[in-house]
């Protein structure tokens, strides 16, 4: 069975993962004081400012590139922004962060290929006077990691977990209910902060008797999908229908993690010629609000990059004056080596309801709510 992990430690989601080298025991609130910031310095206007990104698995991360490069550009600074191959994507990131230090960066916002393995790295920058802010996913069992900034991610989590109850009471409106479940890939330290966020939402219905998952599969090492891959969630629902779901038995909602697994389970059943069951997700990615407003995935999160990518470049140009940047979170985020000082913003949940509400203020996402 899966260990739920209440709010006060949501980022122990790697140790619930318990998949190799990504579990490290941190904690969403621990018991170590926050970590200091690093001193107050101050640098040219004009340095070099280091972005490491993941692989191009989605929507967000590259919209997040071209952001970066646009707007480091605006504010002065040099911006060297690289993404990690499509393969070895661990090594790709290692060997930028590196080469990022070598040049001069005064500063590294790294989005993590994979968190449990850049703690090398971010030593290395850390040497180097260089300050090192974790992007979207927190950086695991080090004690040089500046800054963290992203969005709520248990949050993220529990929204979901609501989601998928209010879609399924919709359609029918007393239980039990029988889902299956989902979570994103074992390396990436925000599968597990999503799938206990959901889970403390779930769990009191699962052990009342009213959802039920149909496969009996909860542990999350049987529910994550390696790499966010979308022909991974395909696959394993693929499997799933044919184990479970062939006798007639009704498969009501399926707690999926993001949009791109959400599409593949959906592609999964209805090649298989079922009814469609009610479908999180979370990034807004343009094929899933399409799908959200056609009735078919019931929900996704808004996390616009836009205001992360601009909140972290707030972040660089206080540390360039000398100054310490804002941070609202200094207790939550406990990285097995640290708290680190942290800046959360709020997700939104979208549904059809809301959408025209939720992307009032994003010219592509609101053409689509018409």
């Amino acid at each position: 069975m899966y260990k739920i992990i209440t709010k006060a430690v949501a980022v122990g989601a790697v140790a619930v993962l318990a998949l190799g080298a990504a579990s490290c025991g941190n904690s969403r609130e621990g018991e170590n004081k926050p970590g200091d910031a690093p001193a107050a310095k101050g640098f040219a206007a004009d340095s070099l400012i280091g972005v490491a990104l993941p692989s191009k698995t989605s929507e967000n991360w590259v919209l997040a590139g071209d952001l970066f490069t646009n707007g480091l550009k605006e504010a002065g600074f040099k911006g060297d922004v690289q993404y990690a191959g499509a393969s070895t994507t661990v090594a790709d990131q290692q060997g930028q962060i590196s080469s990022m230090v070598t040049k001069g960066a005064k500063v590294i916002v790294i989005g993590a290929t994979d968190a449990a393995q850049l703690s090398t790295q971010v030593k290395q920058a850390k040497e180097a006077g260089v300050t090192v802010i974790a992007y979207d996913r927190l950086i695991t069992n080090t004690p040089d990691l500046d800054y963290y900034i992203a969005f709520d991610n248990f949050k993220v989590g529990q929204l979901q977990g609501q989601a998928l109850l209010d879609g399924m009471k919709a359609k029918k409106a007393t239980g039990p209910w029988t889902i299956e479940l989902f979570s994103g890939s074992p390396d990436d330290n925000n599968a597990g902060v999503f799938f206990n966020g959901a889970m403390e939402v779930l769990k009191p219905l699962i052990d009342k008797g009213d959802v039920i998952v149909g496969s009996k599969q909860t542990d999350v090492k049987q529910t994550a999908i390696q790499g966010w891959k979308a022909e991974g969630a395909q696959q394993r629902m693929d499997s799933l229908l044919t184990s479970t779901y062939t006798s007639g038995k009704t498969l009501d909602g399926v707690l999926s993690p993001n949009d791109t697994l959400a599409r593949a389970i959906l592609t999964s059943v209805k090649g298989a010629g079922k009814p469609l069951p009610v479908v999180t997700g979370q990034d807004s990615e343009v094929e899933s609000v399409k799908s959200i407003m056609a009735g078919e995935q019931y929900s996704t999160i808004n996390k616009d990059t836009r205001k992360l990518v601009s909140e972290t470049i707030n972040m660089v140009k206080a540390l360039q004056t000398g100054g310490t940047p804002t941070v609202n979170d200094t207790k939550s985020y406990n990285n097995g080596s640290k708290v680190v000082p942290s800046f959360l913003l709020p997700p939104v949940i979208v549904t059809k309801a809301n959408a025209a509400e939720a992307y009032a203020n994003d010219p592509k996402l609101s053409a689509l709510t018409k």
